[in-house]
């Protein structure tokens, strides 16, 4: 990973360190320069409505920053989309676009917005429209935005030229086709969680769930703790 360049884009501040903060933070390790890119500004993830949207986003921006410095990440960026309103139209796609100009990361990890809901014992989880959208205005970005000449050529006034992302990892903890053994960077991976301090009510429990999640990825792979992705490498 030396020299290398990752770009890690999200729907929520918290989204980047659930998904993939150990992966990103053994790459790090390995010598890679990292960034996070959050499109939304978190404001409706309030526990019971206890905090006013407007501080929470300010909260939770801050939340963001702690953990991605316990991860290693270089710089955070935000675009502050409304919260629970982000659509993957051609605004945001621009704007991921320019990140990917100016960065040129090798590597882009994003939401699998092909996870819409899944069942675990009787019990459904719907994936957040957030999550769904960011996924899909990255994967647009990447290909065929980014590296598109005629895809937004005023940017060259900005000296942001076309670039090609090599590989792209979508977060998925049911399908992935591609694991990393992140066995000695999960705690690492859990106090960058728990930096998110407004989203979290157990710490212990979370620490627990995330233990289970990572040692089942895990189990796939023969690792104690693994995070999966679905791993998509770009000609």
């Amino acid at each position: 990973m030396k020299g290398k360049i990752i770009l890690v884009v999200a729907g929520h501040p918290d989204d980047a360190d659930f998904g993939s903060a150990a992966t990103v933070a053994k790459y790090v390790s390995e010598g890679a320069t990292a960034y996070y890119l959050i499109c939304t500004n978190g404001a409706r993830g309030s526990r019971g409505h206890k905090i006013d949207s407007q501080r929470l986003a300010r909260i939770r921006k801050k939340e963001q920053l702690a953990a991605a410095k316990v991860v290693g990440v270089k710089e955070t960026f935000f675009l502050d989309h409304a919260d629970g309103e982000l659509e993957a139209d051609l605004h945001l796609k621009e704007e991921i676009v320019k990140f990917i100009r100016k960065l040129k990361p090798d590597i882009v990890f994003t939401h699998d917005p092909t996870w819409v809901y899944d069942i675990r014992e009787g019990i459904a989880f719907i994936n957040h429209n957030d999550h769904r959208k960011a996924g899909i205005a990255t994967i647009d970005a990447v290909y065929p935005l980014a590296r598109d000449l005629a895809s937004f050529p005023e940017h060259i006034e900005e000296g942001l030229e076309p670039h090609k992302v090599i590989e792209l990892y979508l977060v998925s903890f049911n399908n992935p086709n591609f694991f990393v053994d992140v066995t000695n960077f999960f705690n690492i991976k859990s106090k960058a969680v728990l930096k998110h301090k407004s989203q979290i009510d157990d710490p212990k429990q979370t620490k627990d769930w995330l233990k289970s999640r990572l040692g089942e990825l895990g189990k796939q792979a023969g690792y104690k703790y693994a995070e999966g992705f679905i791993r998509l490498v770009l000609r």
